[in-house]
């Protein structure tokens, strides 16, 4: 089952004095705040719907203003919080591109069919992302996500293929 909610980011701080705040994005194209109307915002196991009024970008930031926040004091009650957006609101992804909440779980198996584990984690390190395998034991396996170690994704069967190339185990 899909997970219907996606991270975008977090609130990090307050920008000006008017209500802003400064999110650090969690997406590939920072620009993706512009198509978005409202946002949900995380706090303390509490989600509240906001409408977006303003989208400016700083330094790799986005700076966002909610309706309903507009002081510094407003905003600074959100720093922490995590940014979420419906599925429906998603953008849509390039072939063989997949969001990473719906890879945290699969299974790997190497184009041998041993199994490594389940991806717990991917990290991003600019040039590509790295998946974080884990085993039953907790051994921990660290995958560049390149052509020559991914062969295939099956959302279906909820299954990666990798093959190991010397020096990753």
């Amino acid at each position: 089952m899909k997970q219907e909610m996606l991270e975008i980011g977090q609130i990090v701080n307050t920008f000006g004095v008017k209500g802003m705040v400064k999110i650090v994005p969690y997406t590939d194209d920072i620009k993706r705040f512009d198509n978005l109307k409202e946002i949900y915002i995380v706090r303390k196991n509490k989600k509240d719907k906001y409408e977006i009024e303003e989208v400016k970008y700083h330094k790799n930031m986005v700076l966002v203003k909610l309706k309903g926040i507009d002081t510094m004091n407003d905003a600074e009650l959100l720093k922490q919080s995590m940014v979420q957006i419906e599925r429906k609101d998603a953008i849509d992804l390039d072939e063989d591109t997949y969001f990473i909440v719906d890879l945290i779980g699969l299974k790997v198996v190497t184009d041998d069919n041993i199994e490594l584990g389940n991806i717990v984690d991917i990290y991003n390190t600019g040039s590509n992302d790295i998946y974080v395998v884990k085993d039953e034991l907790g051994k921990q396996v660290l995958l560049p996500a390149i052509a020559d170690v991914i062969l295939n994704i099956d959302m279906e069967n909820k299954v990666i293929t990798v093959h190991l190339i010397k020096g990753l185990v």
